[in-house]
């Protein structure tokens, strides 16, 4: 099912205009209140640190309000916090503002249901209709001169704003729990990329709280500079950071707080995939890895699997997208899953990912194990792997571009060249106009031809 507005985390655009703008804002507000919001009538809202977050939070309270709906105001709040607390507000739904990784100058709406989670792609369908027929009813009231400031609903009910001062402190409390005590991290010497996002407070905080020695980089939001330079996708200035304190090892978040990327006493990089080996070790050593369950998406190394099945674990694959691993991570009892990318999911303690959870234990997993980062890490020796991420002006030519005889019939014949132990992957972003090629396999030499073939065919299409 393909969606127009809805990817695998929600709607994103450019803000201030279609579909990130206030009209869309106040729409969607209407919808979700006449389709979900009609038990308690009430909605939680939270949002990052971009300086569109407040013209989006403000007109979806204005939308849900003239519903009589409630809005619970949670302020600048990560993700994982959202999804975690969710389940006891007594509310029908919360809403997240974020483009999570992306630049200030895009936002984007997360929906989360009742308990905590992601809503299915058979909503998202559903809501988009009402939406293209709620556009087409305001199309034609603007061609037929009708009065659109015109009252069309009672004075009354209606919803009002409910400031929630409490919850950063709630959540912080339970992330210090996952610790056995209040100086496990004493001896600890971190280096903190916040991404000057919504973990700007909370991350370092937490860890001084723990007993750590911390190092805070990029904890000044300012409206604009979230994840610029910085953060999970920009690790430089974290790795020379921690080169130049000595410190163990570094922990960037990306601007909602869902994805984690480790950066080792050397300053190199530490993926996703490489950090579900080390945490299921860890996780396995203190009875805490339900059935032996590690659960990733077939954009992850092959490696990966290999590794995990000859160490004794269980492993599934889902499709790619934070909402695909914990569905499957449902369905399969798993405790852990996450993704390359570094959304890291631990069930005991978060109900997404959640990089403040995740930095805990692996800071609790690095204590005990005695050797240096650079000494754990690599776990794996991963697949030849090149990765490439080829934009588009619109999501519509994105959508087209694999579409066409040409890429599709390459793409068999790479299959085929690079034989069954290879892992190729055309992809439609479900975030930005971006395909996202994947070409994978043990010989170097097909990887590197493949990815230049494919590239350079798909980028034909580029508009």
């Amino acid at each position: 099912m393909v969606n127009k507005l809805f990817g695998t985390d929600g709607v994103r655009g450019v803000a201030n205009t279609y579909p990130m703008n206030a009209e869309f804002a106040f729409d969607l507000a209407e919808v979700l209140s006449s389709e979900v919001c009609h038990n308690k009538k009430r909605v939680a809202i939270g949002k990052d640190t971009r300086i569109s977050g407040d013209m989006l939070e403000t007109a979806l309270s204005k939308g849900f309000m003239t519903n009589g709906v409630d809005v619970i105001s949670l302020g600048i709040v990560p993700t994982p916090l959202v999804t975690l607390k969710t389940p006891a507000l007594d509310i029908d739904m919360a809403v997240m503002i974020t483009a999570s990784h992306n630049p200030y100058q895009d936002n984007g709406i997360k929906l989360i249901n009742r308990d905590g989670n992601k809503f299915s792609d058979e909503f998202y369908a559903k809501v988009e209709g009402l939406l293209d027929k709620k556009q087409q009813e305001n199309n034609s009231n603007n061609k037929n001169n009708t009065d659109n400031n015109k009252p069309n609903k009672s004075p009354s009910p209606l919803g009002r704003i409910i400031k929630n001062e409490t919850i950063i402190k709630n959540y912080m409390n339970d992330m210090r729990q996952i610790s056995p005590n209040s100086s496990a991290l004493q001896n600890l010497r971190v280096v903190l990329d916040c991404a000057n996002g919504s973990f700007f407070y909370i991350l370092p905080q937490t860890f001084k709280d723990l007993g750590a020695d911390v190092i805070a980089i990029n904890n000044m939001p300012n409206g604009y500079n979230i994840n610029q330079d910085c953060g999970s996708q920009h690790t430089e200035q974290l790795a020379q950071t921690v080169k130049d304190t000595q410190a163990h090892f570094g922990i960037a978040v990306d601007g909602d707080g869902d994805r984690v990327i480790l950066v080792d006493d050397k300053g190199q990089t530490v993926d996703g995939d490489q950090l579900l080996c080390f945490l299921a070790h860890y996780l396995k050593n203190h009875n805490k890895i339900n059935n032996d369950i590690v659960v990733s998406t077939e954009w992850s190394n092959l490696g990966l699997g290999e590794y995990l099945h000859s160490h004794g674990f269980k492993y599934y694959k889902s499709k790619v997208g934070e909402r695909y691993v914990i569905d499957l991570m449902h369905e399969k009892k798993a405790s852990l899953g996450g993704e390359l990318v570094g959304h890291i999911v631990l069930s005991d303690y978060a109900k997404t990912g959640d990089a403040l959870a995740v930095a805990i234990v692996i800071s609790l997993a690095y204590l005990e194990d005695g050797r240096k980062m650079s000494e754990i890490f690599p776990i794996f020796n991963p697949y030849p792997c090149i990765i490439e991420n080829i934009r588009f002006s619109q999501k519509e030519y994105m959508q087209e571009s694999v579409e066409h005889d040409d890429v599709k019939a390459a793409l068999d014949q790479a299959r085929i060249e690079l034989g069954n132990n290879s892992n190729l992957i055309a992809r439609k972003s479900g975030t930005e106009p971006v395909i996202k090629l994947r070409v994978e396999a043990k010989d170097s030499g097909l990887v590197r031809k493949w990815a230049e073939i494919l590239k350079r065919l798909i980028e034909k299409y580029q508009k």
